[in-house]
């Protein structure tokens, strides 16, 4: 089944890209390795000012772009990419919002299409469209034959705001998605059989994703005090567990692969989790079970996944 990215990436993508959070930059060259997966030729992170980048959907994020650009500035330098003009760029979870849009009955026409989407997006978004920058992309039917779309907006003015750091540094972007979807590309990206689940945490709460053959079934992004995450992840699960008794019996789909990212949750404490309320013996992904050779363990897999799972989109 293909890619569920491959239609929001298709314009162009390079084999370099940054990644962009609250407190961290970091910039990845993927190339292939040697027999099968994935090495970095050039990596690199720098540590942000707190000020620096301020993940919101509705308010400002770059209080001070030169000082932004300033620092990614000195970030491609240390990778040895300053002269590097095309980018993929992931941007906080926080400062975009992604919603999986199911219809109801099929559209008579284009047109009624467009009407019906833009109704949904209105509604979920809570931000008139003229406002947004969005992207789609058509999911396969889910199990009662009604149409599905993918679709991730961000605000008009925020988006300028990074574009305009860009714009500073004689930067293209040809691909701009949130951490999350840059993350998810190294479990739509390998082979597994059954469920996928991605958990990509922040200081405002996390995202989880859950993907049956390689297509997102359930997104939730869900904001919440550190003291409450591991409720609101085990009422996510039962949800889960839930959905998944419904859709299906068959033993395949039972989940497969684990990834979390970011310093909200404990790998062990969240595998103990998942484990504790589905069953299973599954223990979080590290970059080796996906493909990924870090040069050093220096290099920490949670500050790269996302920027890499773009650049490895070019290859």
């Amino acid at each position: 089944m293909p890619n569920v990215f491959s239609k929001l990436t298709r314009p162009w993508y390079p084999s370099t890209a940054l990644g962009l959070e609250k407190g961290i930059a970091s910039i990845v060259e993927v190339d292939r390795a040697r027999g099968k997966g994935y090495s970095l030729r050039r990596a690199a992170t720098i540590n942000l000012g707190e000020s620096l980048i301020q993940p919101d959907f509705d308010q400002p994020n770059v209080p001070d772009p030169s000082e932004l650009a300033a620092a990614l500035s000195e970030l491609a330098t240390s990778a040895g990419l300053l002269r590097q003009k095309r980018w993929s760029i992931t941007l906080p979870g926080a400062t975009t919002r992604t919603l999986i849009l199911t219809l109801e009955t099929r559209p008579g026409s284009q047109r009624e299409l467009e009407e019906v989407l833009a109704w949904k997006m209105d509604r979920g978004f809570g931000v008139p469209l003229g406002e947004l920058s969005v992207s789609r992309e058509a999911l396969p039917k889910d199990p009662q034959g009604r149409d599905r779309y993918l679709v991730v907006a961000t605000r008009v003015v925020v988006l300028e705001e990074y574009e305009n750091v860009f714009s500073t540094l004689g930067w293209r972007a040809g691909l701009i998605l949130p951490r999350y979807l840059g993350e998810a590309q190294w479990l739509t990206g390998n082979g597994f059989r059954g469920d996928t689940l991605l958990v990509s945490s922040s200081e405002e709460g996390f995202t989880a994703l859950v993907f049956r053959d390689k297509q997102p079934i359930i997104l939730r992004s869900i904001l919440c005090e550190e003291e409450e995450r591991e409720d609101e992840f085990y009422r996510l699960l039962l949800f889960y567990r839930d959905r998944r008794a419904a859709d299906t019996t068959e033993a395949s789909q039972m989940l497969s692969g684990l990834l979390v990212t970011g310093n909200g949750f404990s790998k062990a404490r969240a595998s103990e989790i998942v484990n504790e309320t589905l069953g299973g013996n599954l223990r979080a992904l590290e970059a080796e079970d996906l493909g990924l050779h870090l040069p050093t363990r220096d290099l920490s897999f949670d500050a790269i996944a996302a920027p890499a799972g773009l650049a490895a989109l070019s290859l």
